[in-house]
């Protein structure tokens, strides 16, 4: 979206709590010295000792505490390349609690998240998330064959052994395969602090400001099917999680699950959001003209044609226009030019249908080219549309016929009392005010009187007076100049205001061109082909032709004629845009299967590295969008659809194994987090490097993050020789994987059409 703000995000190692949860025993002595040696000895005051504990989540997570995570409940893509997340709101839950085993460093966390792929559980066959209720009591003593958590009894109540919890139960084999090893937990867990205005992303997850915690998984899906993910509590695992650890009686291992969620993996039939993103900035490599919503004629044109009918027809396809058939007044059929609004050059300036007169038909705006003898009837078709838009809504229709009705009996009361030279003079808008202070007048009765009892003159007398009071027809030129009088035109505005109530927004809403059919935008399909991206220049002549149309609704007497401009003026002024004679404004159109697949993604558009505010994005088909922008910007830049923050590995050109991490700066200032333009490994093939040996067919594609394959002091060691190895935070900072982004720069003295 136009100017979106850059997301802030600093990710940090861990945090952890002043106390940790469990049972902690509190004792006070008192001793009392004198000159270092003690007077209390006999007897000595006795110690004081107290029990407390620090509760926290252990066998079942609120779903509340649950942010978002990744990829989302039910998604179906290509997360082959992916590493799930989950987000917590409580900042500190990893590290409430501790792991109690002589390899887990003082950081790690107590939970992990585990993938399991369906048909790998015995319980869950299917891959739908199934866990079974357990009570907490069966959870630590499961039975033979089965290893379960070994929890101390300090802080575990019968009411607590008697609670329910959900719970899986993984083969040993699968669980030794899958798990991170006691020295890897630290790398899959680290803090989120996000310090920007909120943003919903594609799935759902709102990024707002604050601190949360992130664990990572270290499986990929990279086989097509249904995945399930566990957030599992290692608690009580100690001395378990490195291989040939457990007995050989051990055939399961039942952990305690917290939260769990499904989604499918699909590399092959999923959309690529790079590649298509790619394919369509790719014409831009060759000529930035290419991405002008325009006709390119066809090469046969030349042989059917003489040269400078050729060079005519291709001035006019290189300004956007498109030949349509075209019927004249006299019935004879020839054709026209059309433009719509969207231009790929700058619009000459024309008639000012703003300010012109009001309209009944559309020859007014219709250009004749002598010339050629062909007519332009892109104003013209604006004009009618602009009109039939407005007679197919019945409440403008009927709003805009009212307000001219209402304007015009105002305008012929105004017009009848300049004609009596008593009123001439008063205020239009006080007229009822001066009756009542006439009437309560302190010579209105006795006047009154005097008219009742003098003798009524006979029917073949005129009045003495009769040729002297004759009211003289005003001409239209005094009229005129009657309602331009202050208090008059005072009235005409007030009338105007009052009954044109919806009609200003009605007419902001057309001029974003909304309610306009696609036809009219892009009169040709060939101006904007399948998997196309088209950036044009806003035809400011063209809107205005289009509610001229709509606004000359009504007109059907000159006097309607004579007080448009005060309806006109009421209804602008409460306008929110209105035409200032600038343009600046531009777009640009998106047909592809991005747009069908992924409606939301970043675009942002800059003009002398400001942000250019958007006016209108909408889908006006599945696959196409239109982005409508209040300036010309000289740089747009879109960007991959992303789903909030999520981690994974990237890949270069290598024909085999062509993963890799696109390194970032992982050193404090200003270049933090940005990347630095090369990968590791340099020439793919981080897959065959550092994935744990498969045993047979266990738990392929599980990350190896220490040992012999291990990937975190290779990472060091390719961002700094001297670097042995990476916090946590810095190795979540290398697997953010990066959003493709498409960078279109555009003229800064465009093309401009040369007035007619």
């Amino acid at each position: 979206m136009s100017g979106t703000e850059d997301l802030r995000v600093a990710f940090h190692d861990y945090r952890r709590p002043k106390a940790t949860a469990g049972v902690y025993t509190l004792t006070a002595e008192h001793h009392l010295t004198k000159d270092g040696n003690r007077v209390d000895v006999n007897p000595a005051i006795p110690a004081t000792t107290q029990q407390f504990e620090i509760r926290a989540v252990r066998f079942v997570l609120d779903p509340s505490s649950v942010h978002a995570h990744y990829p989302a409940e039910g998604a179906a893509g290509d997360f082959s390349r992916t590493l799930p997340h989950i987000t917590l709101d409580r900042s500190i839950l990893p590290w409430e609690r501790k792991l109690k085993a002589r390899a887990v460093p003082e950081e790690a966390p107590w939970l992990a998240l585990m993938v399991f792929h369906a048909g790998e559980l015995p319980d869950d066959p299917e891959g739908l998330g199934q866990t079974t209720t357990r009570t907490i009591a069966e959870l630590r003593r499961p039975g033979d064959g089965i290893l379960g958590p070994d929890l101390s009894d300090t802080g575990i109540t019968p009411g607590i052994e008697a609670s329910r919890c959900q719970s899986i139960d993984v083969p040993a084999g699968l669980f030794t395969a899958l798990v991170p090893r006691e020295e890897e937990l630290n790398y899959l867990a680290h803090v989120r602090d996000v310090s920007t205005r909120p943003q919903r992303r594609d799935d759902g997850e709102i990024l707002t400001k604050g601190q949360y915690a992130v664990l990572a998984a270290n499986r990929f899906p990279s086989e097509a099917g249904a995945y399930t993910v566990h957030l599992v509590s290692l608690e009580g695992f100690n001395g378990k999680l490195n291989p040939g650890q457990m007995g050989e009686n051990v055939r399961f291992v039942r952990l305690c699950v917290l939260h769990s969620w499904t989604f499918t993996s699909d590399p092959a039939g999923t959309r690529d959001a790079a590649a298509l993103l790619s394919n369509l900035a790719a014409p831009a490599r060759a000529d930035r003209e290419n991405l002008a919503l325009r006709l390119h004629p066809n090469g046969n044109v030349a042989a059917r044609s003489t040269a400078d009918a050729e060079q005519y027809a291709r001035r006019r396809l290189h300004l956007g226009y498109t030949p349509l058939p075209y019927r004249l007044l006299s019935g004879e059929t020839t054709y026209g030019w059309y433009r719509g609004p969207f231009v790929p050059v700058i619009a000459a300036q024309t008639r000012d249908f703003a300010r012109d007169k009001p309209k009944t038909t559309a020859d007014h705006a219709l250009i004749y080219e002598p010339e050629h003898g062909l007519f332009d009837v892109s104003y013209a078709a604006a004009w009618t549309l602009g009109r039939t838009l407005a007679l197919s809504d019945p409440d403008y229709s009927e709003e805009m016929t009212r307000a001219r009705r209402e304007l015009a009996n105002t305008a012929a009361t105004m017009m009848a009392l300049a004609a009596e030279p008593t009123l001439a003079a008063a205020d239009p808008a006080d007229l009822n005010g001066r009756t009542v202070r006439e009437l309560a007048g302190s010579g209105f009765a006795a006047d009154l009187l005097a008219a009742l009892t003098r003798p009524l003159a006979s029917h073949d007398q005129a009045p003495a007076s009769a040729g002297r009071n004759r009211r003289t027809r005003l001409t239209q030129q005094s009229a005129r100049a009657a309602l331009a009088a202050g208090p008059k035109a005072a009235a005409l505005q007030a009338t105007a205001e009052r009954h044109t109530r919806t009609l200003p927004g009605w007419l902001d809403e057309l001029a974003l061109l909304r309610r306009v059919p696609f036809n009219y935008l892009v009169p040709n399909p060939a101006m904007l082909p399948p998997e196309s991206i088209r950036l044009f220049r806003i035809d400011e002549n063209w809107i205005e032709a289009l509610l001229a149309g709509a606004r000359d609704v009504g007109v059907h007497t000159s006097l309607d004629a004579l007080v448009d401009t005060t309806l006109t003026a009421a209804i602008d002024s409460r306008r929110t845009r209105i035409r200032t004679g600038e343009t600046g404004r531009a777009g640009l159109l998106i047909r592809s299967e991005l747009v069908e697949a992924w409606p939301v993604f970043d675009i942002l558009t800059t003009a002398a590295a400001a942000n250019v505010a958007e006016l209108r994005r909408d889908h006006l088909a599945p696959d196409t969008l239109l982005l409508l922008l209040d300036a010309l910007p000289d740089e747009i830049v879109i960007r991959e659809p992303g789903q909030g923050i999520h981690f994974g590995i990237d890949s270069n050109d290598a024909a085999d194994d062509n993963s890799v991490i696109n390194l970032r700066e992982h050193r404090p200032g200003p270049d933090l987090g940005y990347p630095l333009g090369r990968d590791y490994p340099e020439g793919g093939g981080l897959f065959t490097r550092h994935l744990r040996p498969r045993n047979g067919d266990d738990a392929p594609h599980v990350l190896a993050l220490r040992g012999d394959r291990g990937l975190v002091p290779a990472l060091a060691a390719a961002l700094d020789p001297d670097l042995g190895d990476l916090a946590p935070g810095e190795f979540a900072l290398q697997l953010v994987n990066a959003p493709v982004e498409q960078r279109l720069t555009l003229d800064v003295t465009p093309g401009q059409e040369s007035a007619r």
